[in-house]
């Protein structure tokens, strides 16, 4: 006989009801949908929505069944390999080009059902109500994607932008309007022709200063491919050019006179004792013909290797308090403290993993029978049985683990919103208490820029009527999360403002890495470790669209240079979704960001196992160490 049924929690009926909903509007059963307190969004076949609460209101569950209908209508009403096709390879444009096209599923949506636009709407109020985007007044701070989005689906359904999000979109309306408003008004007509509407929003990035975006993947596909042919005809011209030279320098070896040799051997021989007298003196003569050469690096003069900044007025170095109120940082807090819940189990583990390692190299010992230090209270047992025994001391033994710095740099571009980013804060702020119990100091940095599409630098650039090759050419934003100094328990709310909306920009990877080593030089530690976490290369908009296109990648490359080869920071990076093994030595990369707190532990645990084997190779054979050093340097 079976046990007693369990009793069905009060809100199981609506989350079946809501996942019977999204396969019927998706047209698949194969959708799955979790409910969860992560940011909702879609992944391959798996719809993530908000965990409803425990007592919601008749809006919080609209807005919630309207993630989901959302996420559907992405699945049912759009080709995935066609968007992939029409969209740019990154950036802006590629931001702007996926709002659009999530309008205009959704607009599709709420034509057709109104249940589904109500819900639309709801979801779409909520966001914005929650949101600081909306507080903007400066459109180099405000997102353009989210203002079009909006400006679209009133186009598309008649639906005006929520009363919150009407500054944004009031910020950007007459600057689009006057570039665009002819190619906004036919998008309705391209409604249902995903194809259409893709080419149109094409042509809407082009009016929208954008169309340097669009073809950039195409342009870097032929560029590779011609470096790839180039050498096959080059290779083939040098070495015909190479033996056709041989032949005319032989040919001219067989037929020069031989009159003179024998001259030329008797100068040789009656020359041959001066010569050694003058070499020996040349010797200690300085060389005038070689040309005096400054020890140049990139990380004090970087123009000195053709990288221009053209404006540093705009850049700036903050803290999360100046960026945020004290309030905001607490409720940005508590969301991450929430996404802590599903991580602090493996991330714990693999953390206490470190933690026994590192303290496993700074185990005391200590030197006995000494005429002097501490008393040995264990000896003194022979002192009651030999009251002539002399008293013997202890004295602890120096430790061999060097102090040590660990800067964590975390790439704060747009690319890394949603589970990428919220997923680095976590394992930052795990390690750094981690490491903070170990006695090893922990330095917490992000990167990012102040606007899309280059703030104030770009309009200084315009005022000055458009210089070619300005370099840079955008306004630098590096974030202070934690000091090395700062104990993790009064940094720990400053992590939260990783969450904030509107905060995830451009990233100019090369400046940010030459600021992170300034700050670790300074330090006075012995040992110090800097690690980059990033999801790709360079990329800022405004910098590529007037110089090359492989401009900020090659600063990158200089840089990390000069790191690995002259400086005595040690360097590591891990790339998500991101081959980084390409610039970096040691290097590793993951496919997903669930993977990223194993490969940090793993990282900085190979780093200190190495340390200790290099102290155990000193300690057996130092002339051996060393050899070993010189060969690592």
């Amino acid at each position: 006989m079976s046990g007693p049924k369990r009793k069905e929690a009060p809100l199981d009926p609506f989350k079946r009801a809501v996942t019977l909903a999204t396969r019927a509007i998706a047209a698949d059963g194969g959708i799955e949908v979790v409910f969860s307190n992560e940011p909702p969004g879609l992944s391959g076949k798996t719809a993530r929505v908000p965990e409803p609460p425990r007592v919601p209101t008749r809006e919080e569950l609209a807005a919630i069944r309207g993630h989901a209908d959302a996420a559907a209508l992405a699945i049912s009403c759009s080709d995935e390999g066609l968007n992939r096709a029409l969209a740019p390879p990154g950036g802006e444009a590629r931001a702007v080009f996926d709002a659009l096209e999530q309008a205009r599923v959704e607009a599709i949506g709420a034509i057709r059902m109104d249940g589904v636009a109500q819900n639309l709407t709801a979801r779409t109020e909520q966001r914005y109500a929650r949101s600081r985007i909306t507080e903007e007044t400066e459109r180099s701070e405000a997102p353009i994607s989210d203002a079009l989005a909006l400006m679209i689906r009133e186009r598309l359904t008649g639906e005006a932008p929520p009363a919150r999000a009407k500054p944004l979109v009031n910020l950007w309306r007459p600057w689009v309007e006057e570039r665009a408003k002819t190619l906004l008004d036919r998008m309705q007509g391209t409604l249902f022709d995903q194809e259409a509407f893709g080419k149109l929003a094409r042509d809407l990035l082009t009016a929208l200063d954008m169309a340097d975006q669009l073809d950039q993947g195409d342009q870097d596909e032929e560029s590779s491919q011609d470096g790839e042919d180039e050498p096959e005809t080059s290779e083939d011209d040098e070495n015909q050019a190479e033996m056709q030279t041989g032949s005319e320098l032989a040919q001219e070896a067989r037929t020069e006179p031989d009159d003179t040799s024998e001259d030329t051997m008797d100068d040789q021989e009656d020359g041959a004792t001066d010569q050694l007298d003058e070499d020996d003196e040349a010797a200690d003569l300085p060389r005038r013909g070689d040309p005096w050469r400054p020890n140049l690096s990139i990380l004090d003069d970087p123009a000195a290797f053709g990288y221009k900044i053209f404006t540093e007025e705009f850049d700036e170095i903050v803290t999360a308090e100046e960026l945020c109120d004290a309030d905001e940082l607490d409720r940005l807090r508590s969301f991450l403290d929430k996404q802590l819940v599903a991580l602090q189990g493996a991330v714990a583990r693999l953390a206490n993993r470190l933690q026994r390692r590192l303290l496993a190299q700074q185990d005391r010992g200590w030197d006995f029978d000494l005429d002097e230090g501490t008393l040995d209270a264990a000896r003194l047992t022979r002192v009651i049985i030999d009251p002539m025994h002399p008293l013997t001391f202890k004295q602890e033994r120096d430790t061999e683990f060097r102090d040590t710095v660990v800067t964590l740099l975390l790439d704060n571009s747009g690319s890394m919103r949603g589970r990428p980013i919220m997923v680095a804060a976590c394992c930052a702020d795990i390690l750094a208490r981690t490491l903070e119990r170990c006695g090893v100091k922990v330095e917490i940095l992000g990167f990012t820029t102040r606007a899309w599409k280059g703030g104030h630098a770009r309009e200084a650039w315009l005022k000055a009527m458009k210089p070619p090759f300005p370099g840079r050419l955008n306004d630098l934003r590096h974030i202070v999360y934690k000091s090395a100094d700062m104990p993790w328990r009064r940094a720990r709310r400053n992590l939260g403002l990783m969450m904030r909306e509107g905060l995830l920009k451009e990233n100019i990877d090369g400046e940010a890495l030459a600021w992170a080593h300034k700050r670790l030089l300074a330090r006075p530690e012995q040992r110090r470790i800097l690690m980059m976490i990033s999801d790709g290369a360079p990329v800022d908009d405004s910098t590529l669209s007037v110089n090359s296109g492989a401009y900020l990648e090659k600063h990158l490359r200089q840089v990390i240079d000069e790191i690995e080869t002259r400086s005595p920071v040690e360097l590591l990076a891990i790339g998500i979704g991101h081959d980084v093994t390409r610039y970096y030595r040691r290097a590793v990369t993951i496919t997903d960001a669930e993977e990223l707190a194993g490969a940090m532990t793993d990282k900085l645990a190979e780093l200190f196992d190495d340390d200790l084997a290099a102290r155990a190779l000193q300690r057996a054979n130092p002339s051996a160490a060393r050899a070993k050093r010189r060969t690592l340097h």
